[in-house]
């Protein structure tokens, strides 16, 4: 059973830095793919950032060069480094890995719980 445990939120001051894991256990796969999420009061989930083969990234456009997500497959961890945060990223933030087939026939998304992160004075 995987299990994914998110850290790393809490209360920052507007240009503050915070750095999200996503902890991943009972995996049997090597993590390749991953993603956060957010998702503020009132609002839906948006994609945030995610990674794929390890290495290419994509970004939602408001967090372009302030955020990065990273994987580190000898910690089974997901990291978003997030920098000179703004009150508009205040949203309880998901961490997903999928799991997919080698043939690409079957996936399977897991989710962390979430952490909440606050940008404010």
């Amino acid at each position: 059973q995987v299990e994914l445990v998110e850290s790393g939120g809490g209360l920052i001051q507007p240009g503050g830095s915070l750095r999200l894991s996503c902890r991943a256990s009972g995996v049997t796969f090597r993590i390749t793919d991953a993603g956060w999420y957010r998702q503020a009061p009132g609002k839906e989930r948006e994609l945030v950032a995610m990674i794929s083969n390890e290495r290419y990234t994509n970004y939602e456009d408001s967090v372009k060069g302030r955020f990065t997500i990273t994987i580190d497959n000898a910690e089974n961890t997901v990291v978003l480094q997030m920098n000179n945060l703004n009150p508009e990223d205040t949203a309880i933030y998901y961490c997903n890995v999928p799991w997919i087939s080698p043939a690409g026939t079957l996936r399977a998304d897991y989710w962390g719980q979430g952490t909440q992160v606050t940008v404010s004075l």
